[in-house]
């Protein structure tokens, strides 16, 4: 592989790899805030248990997630130097905003609510908890801001061949990403559900504590959860769908596998066969007829344009051919493929939909099951729950997987109603470097990662297997009923 492979490898896995920790971080922040809130508002001891409980296992993923999130940072002065310094001009705003949300803001209330359990008032302790949750949604609000001006770049203007930052307010306020934050939002809150209910099933299942009703509870409130989560995931990705028919139509394209142009057009549920080849059209199966119109347009009579047709489109507004520049490596002078992994773009779109649906029929029918007190006994039901906490992370993933790959080969996609010029061929981005120096660090910090992915699964494990009694403070000596422990919370 060439320098250009190896750092969209590197990037990717690291990309992935830290995303899969921030949804759960997000989500269950919110919901931790929750469960003390009808703690203090009521002064129920079993939101307390669940706030302890859950708690640990947010802080957990929280200290990996920052972890893994470093070095996002560094991958732009890694090995894309080039794209750092095209886009540093807009770029620096959003991610200085999220630097200062993410490392004053959400870590200092973090550092007070985890310190502050038997120092602060209930209700500033409270307060805590709500001002790290909403900052960790704040954060992932600028970071989104700044991927979805690469998406589609707004409040810019060219100067010297590189884009400068006339409107920070267009920047945030950019169509999308406010259709791609609630969506994002709503698959964090996917991935905290399922991980509620998995936990909480099994060890409702188990009943070796005294703790059922903290499970059931725990059990219900992300089955509720994860059906509220799917709705808006179904309503957002509606409106990104349109977005995309006009921002990145190929990307449309590409996510149907539609080689040639129809109207209507139809949506393919699934294919038999390789998408890839250019007669995909003839592999296609159980369509349903004018559907991908109106996802793209809201009607059943809209045009969407196929691969073909669009290849040709973007050769006469971008080149047919890269420019003869050293810059580009093998690439120069080369022709453009701009035509996305149809086999990713396809079966990821489709593993993002399908997953998340299946996330959401297993929250549906855990609350089936537990109805009326009732408690699963069947032992295919704890497996049934455990593996459902791997859908949405799976989904999540394959959305972004989609996203990112969907748009190449541009690493800044251009706006087709915006400034021209304002867009960037991603193997132009990457920094000059030999393969010897990318094949290192990616060596290394694939190892890295793997090791904290060990220590992150041996402390959730620990920390599942240890229930509510494995996180409460210790008891005072010579009490040992259970209200004293909750007493010496404060």
């Amino acid at each position: 592989m060439d320098v250009l492979q190896l750092a969209r490898w590197q990037f990717g896995i690291t990309t992935v790899y830290h995303f899969l920790m921030v949804p759960l971080t997000i989500g269950l922040s919110v919901l931790v805030a929750g469960m003390q809130t009808a703690w203090v508002a009521t002064g129920n001891e079993r939101y307390y248990r669940m706030t302890k409980f859950w708690g640990k296992l947010l802080l957990v993923n929280f200290a990996m997630g920052v972890v893994t999130g470093l070095v996002q940072e560094f991958q732009f002065g890694m090995n894309w130097s080039a794209y750092s310094r095209f886009v540093g001009d807009v770029f620096g705003a959003p991610l200085a905003m999220e630097g200062l949300v993410a490392f004053f803001v959400e870590s200092t209330f973090l550092g007070l609510w985890i310190f502050g359990w038997d120092r602060l008032p209930k209700k500033a302790h409270l307060a805590c908890a709500w001002a790290f949750s909403l900052a960790s949604v704040a954060s992932a609000y600028f970071i989104l801001a700044a991927n979805s001006w690469m998406q589609h770049p707004v409040g810019v203007r060219l100067v010297d061949g590189r884009p400068r930052m006339d409107s920070i307010w267009a920047v945030l306020t950019n169509n999308t990403a406010l259709a791609a934050i609630p969506h994002t939002v709503a698959g964090a809150f996917s991935v905290s559900a399922a991980f509620l209910v998995g936990v909480a099933g099994w060890h409702l299942w188990r009943r070796r504590d005294a703790h059922h009703d903290v499970w059931r509870a725990s059990l219900r409130l992300g089955a509720w959860t994860g059906l509220v989560a799917f709705a808006v995931l179904a309503v957002t990705g509606d409106a990104q769908g349109k977005l995309m028919f006009e921002q990145q139509p190929m990307k449309m394209a590409s996510a149907e596998a539609l080689c040639r142009t129809e109207q209507p057009a139809s949506f393919s549920i699934v294919a038999v066969g390789d998408v890839a080849k250019q007669d995909c059209e003839d592999v296609k199966t159980f369509n349903v007829p004018a559907l991908l119109s109106f996802l793209a347009h809201g009607d059943f009579s809209t045009r969407v344009d196929g691969v073909e047709d669009l290849i040709g489109q973007y050769q006469a507004r971008y080149g047919s051919n890269y420019p003869d520049d050293p810059d580009l490596g093998a690439l120069a002078g080369k022709p453009i493929d701009y035509t996305p992994s149809l086999p990713v773009t396809y079966w990821g779109f489709r593993a993002m939909i399908g997953l998340g649906a299946v996330s959401a029929g297993i929250g549906a029918l855990a609350l089936w099951l537990t109805r009326r007190g009732r408690i699963p006994d069947s032992k295919w039901f704890p497996r049934l729950v455990l593996l459902g906490i791997a859908a949405p992370f799976a989904g999540n993933s394959a959305g972004w997987i989609f996203t990112e790959m969907g748009r190449q080969p541009f690493v800044v996609a251009p706006n087709p109603s915006g400034v021209d010029g304002v867009w960037m061929f991603t193997a132009r981005a990457v920094s000059r470097l030999s393969t010897g120096e990318v094949w290192t660090s990616l060596i290394a910090l694939s190892t890295v990662y793997l090791i904290l992915g060990a220590v992150e699964l041996f402390l959730m494990r620990k920390y599942v297997r240890g229930g509510v009694d494995g996180v409460l403070p210790p008891r005072k000596p010579g009490h040992d009923n259970e209200t004293d422990t909750l007493a010496f919370a404060y």
